[in-house]
């Protein structure tokens, strides 16, 4: 079975080494997700000053101040995220779990939903920053793709749990 074959979420699983390969596909997953991380954590740094100050807009010098603070931790709190996804990537390749494939499920659907809904919400407050459509639609592309790739591992999943389940009896 090739990689693309054992992302497939309908791919048959013949043997162990298949069923590893399928499980896997949701390490793989998680680090795309790494990989979006970072690219946004280095973008939001490079802007950082243009969201304190977004933040800060209209407001005292005293909040002013404590507006850019809590941009600079919301920035190294998103790189701390980035840290944790990284350990669950490396956990769940070398040795892939049910429960971190599902919890990474329950993630990207709520991350689709309020992916989704950005634009609404966009609408409903006027002073808030708007994201541009082209990023909404990026995003929600490589979430599907973060979803279809987590089923294909719990399946995986599944499927090495019953094989060496059988081979224990």
């Amino acid at each position: 079975m090739t990689w693309l074959q054992a992302m497939n979420p309908n791919a048959p699983i013949n043997s162990e080494a298949d069923a590893l390969k399928a499980g896997r596909a949701s390490a793989i997953s998680i680090f795309i997700g790494v990989i979006v991380g970072l690219v946004s954590a280095a973008w939001s740094f490079m802007q950082a000053d243009e969201l304190a100050a977004q933040a800060a807009q209209g407001a005292d010098p005293a909040t002013a101040e404590v507006m850019a603070a809590s941009v600079q931790a919301g920035l190294w709190m998103g790189v701390g995220l980035v840290v944790i996804q990284l350990i669950f990537a490396v956990v769940q390749w070398r040795d892939p779990k049910k429960f971190i494939a599902i919890l990474f499920i329950i993630l990207i659907i709520l991350g689709l939903l309020s992916t989704l809904a950005t634009p609404m919400l966009a609408q409903s407050m006027p002073n808030m920053p708007a994201t541009p459509l082209w990023q909404v639609a990026l995003s929600v592309v490589i979430m599907v793709i973060q979803l279809v790739l987590h089923i294909a591992g719990l399946r995986g999943i599944k499927r090495l749990d019953d094989m060496q389940m059988a081979a224990s009896r």
